[in-house]
């Protein structure tokens, strides 16, 4: 029969069993204590020593654990090991208490809802994603809950991965159905995906969520955040929020508005094209820094860091929208003692958005109101630097600057300038704030001082000269006599414990003035926290004000960093227009030209598109008559580690910048708006999916050839490498003619197919471009600038010699280069690859079952048997037999 459990383990049993799939962090006094399975595990991913309860029964129960001022530490590191962590608190004062000390679970922590800093990296959002499958639809929510921005959105089931891929949340919550079953295209967190957490179906009811999202919000309807009640986002959303109040168990004031996110509105990037351009991560070590953003993130302020980045992961459609944006940082490129002062007063705030939440959720620190209370004092001085500016944009920023003066004097009048951690340690109130309050601190502090006196006076009066007054939580005060001195000891002191050389009394005198030290010392902290609630509290009125300043100071921040970006740099405001259209003169990739010595880029130009939108319906269409026809799609050639691949990626990544709002790296720039980028570039098996290197590249190729439209810009490099020579060169042929012909995009293609450059013969708007290089007997020197015109030749042999390739090899190499062009030129010289019939020349697809007809045919029609002597129609017989023979060969 097993051993009846504690009251305390049947409470530790009771909490467990509310908290599945939840490690659960008991408080234990100074302790957080795990048991059972949650300590086996604890042991082993936090390193702590396994050891157990009861150990002289026969059913030991595993325990580990940890004091409980390290609870963030060890979070961090559940956390990061995919854990789930319930934390149960003692909620009621161990001295009031009758029996056991009431605990219940004060939070769950999960990937997706860390809120403290220590958690959280401060200049990347952490955002939790909810996902509600419909019959043709998705509904998707995202939020932030250490900032309480909260957005949603309706997509397609295909478009899932790429969404997710461009906010990147830490967790992600489904039914349970699909969550077991793999439906939805997710990466798994080992693959770089979110963690998945599985849901009952009924938290995905549409009228519940409904519910939920009217009564969070005050309101009848949803519609005024620009969402139909009976979309599906409206189900995620309101799972979403349902699974946070499970999770947070604190008010939720700083969740206070609702974001429908179009994806009309906003440049699409898929998921590999983000993998690729490096957007906001390397692909090799998946770090911010070195990405683009990494690259040109000059901002001061972590709100500024993460706004940043949602700006970047979502370029701008819309031209007006662009246009103020690139008002406002030109405005703080060209007037730099703005600029100075703006950045000035930003390193010298923090992170409002994060502060503001923890107090609308009550779980601020007296350290967090000071930093606010810094915060918004910079703020006078900021708005006073943004009056009359000439940006739309800026002037609407100093209006949405709202300075909340009373929450600022609010606390600066009650928390002392630098106070302790936690308002438990006492001294957070500043002295004069409350008249109670100083009274009950003087009496402890005099009481204090009178002791100090009390062991002077006895000390002479008994004529022991060592004698001290200690203190322990056992006896409070005593008198500590040594062995040497006992004889001394006068009638009126109580012995209370004898230890070796030494015993403590006490007296009564002594013990009445303990009780008004220690009474006055309970009373003031307790009157400490209850001051402080209340501030709290008042603080929490105002979350909405203080998250739309904070708003617009990160605004104001990004806009900072560009034009500082921008000034350093030597970048240039782009000419952004609705013409598809790619002109950039002395561009430079805005990684490498930071990260190498400054003047070692070697800048481009990219001249790619008309000077007008033209889209062909039919026959290639001429320019127009403003126009210099530069063509839409390029075809760049050129050696291994030219440049080619640089080239490209520094186009897309020019015009995300462009739609940001960003300036560019160049000293000229025209850049046409594109609903989307797509970059195929480089290339990665992807065991986790069972996929080759090829399988991969034609599924993204596909896809690009199935998605892309006149107004896209597209980048690819090597297209075709990883299949046969023939059938490379036969799809990437094949490819470029299709997004010249169909899609009518502009297009940048690196290859070292040198056949493609015969595209041009066929293909109108098609343009040959090289890495030029500097030949010297047998020494090539690479140039990295791209011009017009086709590569003279590969140069392939060459770095293979330089590799250290045998010259025997790389001779004969030459010899079967030779050979092998020879073959695919007609005697004119010209590519004997046929002409592409399009769409539109196309009068009839042939069926499953149909066939072209063999020119034999003809000849046999126009044959006149009639006229034939037999052996004349046997010897043309011959001949034909002969002629299908020969081609068999």
């Amino acid at each position: 029969m097993a051993a009846k459990l504690s009251p305390m383990m049947e409470r530790y049993k009771e909490v467990k069993a509310e908290n599945p799939g939840a490690m659960l962090l008991f408080r234990m006094g100074d302790f957080y204590e795990l048991f059972y399975e949650d300590a086996q595990n604890a042991a082993r991913v936090l390193g702590l020593t396994l050891t157990s309860r009861d150990k002289n029964s026969e059913n030991p129960i595993p325990m580990a654990g940890f004091p409980y001022h390290q609870l963030d530490n060890y979070l961090q590191k559940l956390i990061q090991n995919g854990f789930r962590a319930a934390i149960c608190d003692q909620v009621e004062d161990p001295k009031k208490a009758k029996g056991m000390v009431r605990r219940e679970v004060t939070r769950v922590v999960t990937p997706g809802t860390l809120t403290d800093d220590q958690l959280l990296d401060p200049r990347e959002s952490n955002f939790i994603a909810s996902v509600a499958p419909a019959k043709e639809t998705l509904g998707l929510a995202w939020l932030e809950v250490s900032t309480g921005r909260f957005l949603v959105a309706e997509i397609e089931p295909a478009l899932l991965q790429d969404e997710l891929a461009r906010i990147r949340p830490a967790e992600c919550i489904v039914p349970d159905e699909v969550a077991g079953a793999g439906q939805l295209p997710v990466p798994r967190p080992d693959l770089g995906g979110p963690v998945l957490t599985g849901r009952p179906a009924w938290c995905f009811s549409k009228e519940e969520s409904r519910r939920l999202l009217t009564e969070h919000f005050g309101t009848k309807t949803l519609e005024g955040f620009d969402i139909e009640d009976d979309s599906p986002a409206v189900t995620a959303a309101g799972a979403l929020l349902e699974y946070i109040r499970d999770t947070q168990r604190a008010a939720l004031g700083h969740i206070g508005r609702l974001e429908s996110y179009r994806r009309s509105r906003h440049m699409t990037i898929d998921e590999a094209t983000r993998r690729s351009l490096e957007l906001t991560h390397t692909m090799r070590d998946g770090q911010r820094q070195q990405s683009l953003l990494g690259t040109i993130d000059e901002t001061c302020t972590p709100m500024g860091a993460r706004l940043l980045a949602d700006w970047l992961s979502s370029p701008l459609m819309n031209l007006k929208q662009i246009e103020d944006r690139l008002d406002a940082v030109q405005e703080l490129v060209s007037e730099l003692s703005l600029r100075d002062d703006l950045r000035e007063a930003l390193k010298g705030m923090y992170d409002l958005q994060r502060l503001t939440s923890r107090v609308a959720t009550g779980r601020c620190t007296p350290r967090d109101l000071t930093c606010l209370s810094s915060t918004l004092g910079q703020l006078p001085r900021m708005k006073a630097q943004l009056t009359q500016r000439r940006a739309a944009r800026l002037v609407t920023l100093e209006q949405r600057i709202d300075l909340c003066g009373q929450v600022q004097h609010a606390i600066a009048q009650t928390i002392v300038d630098e106070p302790p951690v936690t308002v438990a340690d006492g001294g957070v109130i500043r002295p004069g704030f409350s008249e109670q309050l100083d009274e009950l601190r003087e009496l402890a502090q005099g009481g204090k001082q009178w002791i100090a006196s009390y062991q002077a006076k006895e000390s002479e009066r008994t004529g022991i000269p060592n004698l001290k007054i200690g203190f322990n939580k056992v006896f409070g005060y005593y008198l500590e006599v040594t062995a040497a001195h006992w004889s001394k000891v006068p009638e009126d002191y109580i012995r209370k414990q004898t230890l070796k050389n030494q015993e403590r009394y006490i007296t009564p005198e002594l013990k009445e003035y303990e009780d008004k030290v220690l009474r006055a010392e309970d009373q003031s902290k307790a009157l400490e926290q209850e001051i402080y609630a209340q501030l709290r509290t008042e603080v929490a009125e105002h979350v909405t004000r203080l998250l739309n300043t904070a708003d617009a100071l990160a605004e104001v921040d990004v806009f900072a960093g560009l034009a500082s970006l921008a000034a350093a740099a030597g970048y240039c405001r782009p000419e952004v227009t609705e013409e598809a259209v790619l002109d950039i003169r002395e561009g430079r990739h805005p990684v490498l030209d930071r990260l190498m010595p400054a003047g070692e880029f070697v800048p481009n130009d990219v001249r790619l598109g008309l000077d007008a939108l033209t889209v062909d319906q039919g026959e290639p269409s001429t320019a127009s008559a403003a126009g210099h026809e530069n063509g839409r799609v390029q075809i760049i050639t050129g050696p291994n580690m030219a440049g080619k691949s640089t080239y490209i990626r520094q186009a897309a990544l020019l015009t995300v910048m462009a739609q940001m709002g960003s300036f560019v790296p160049a000293s000229e720039a025209r850049i046409g708006i594109a609903d989307r980028v797509f970059a195929r570039v480089g290339a990665s098996d992807e065991l986790g999916k069972g996929q080759s290197t090829f399988m991969v590249e034609m599924t993204e190729t596909a896809r690009i050839l199935n998605s892309a439209t006149a107004r896209s810009v597209v980048i690819l490099d090597e297209i075709g490498r990883g299949t046969s020579t023939y059938d490379g060169i036969s799809l990437a042929w094949s490819i470029t003619e299709f997004l010249h012909d169909e899609t009518q995009c502009r297009t940048m293609f690196a290859t070292h197919y040198h056949e493609l450059t015969d595209l041009t013969q066929t293909l109108r708007h098609a343009s040959n471009w090289h890495v030029a290089v500097q030949e010297n007997n047998d020494d090539v020197i690479f140039l990295h600038r791209v011009i017009e015109g086709a590569a003279g030749r590969s140069y392939g042999i060459h770095v293979a010699r330089l590799a250290g390739v045998p010259r025997s090899v790389t001779e004969r190499a030459t010899k079967i280069l030779e050979a092998l062009e020879n073959q695919h030129v007609t005697d004119e010289g010209k590519s004997s690859v046929p002409k592409r019939e399009t769409r539109r020349q196309q009068k009839r697809q042939l069926s499953l079952f149909e066939f072209p007809e063999d020119p034999l045919l003809d000849e046999i029609r126009q044959l006149n048997v009639d006229e034939m002597s037999p052996r004349q129609a046997m010897d043309e017989l011959y001949r034909l037999r002969q002629e299908l023979s020969e081609r068999k060969a």
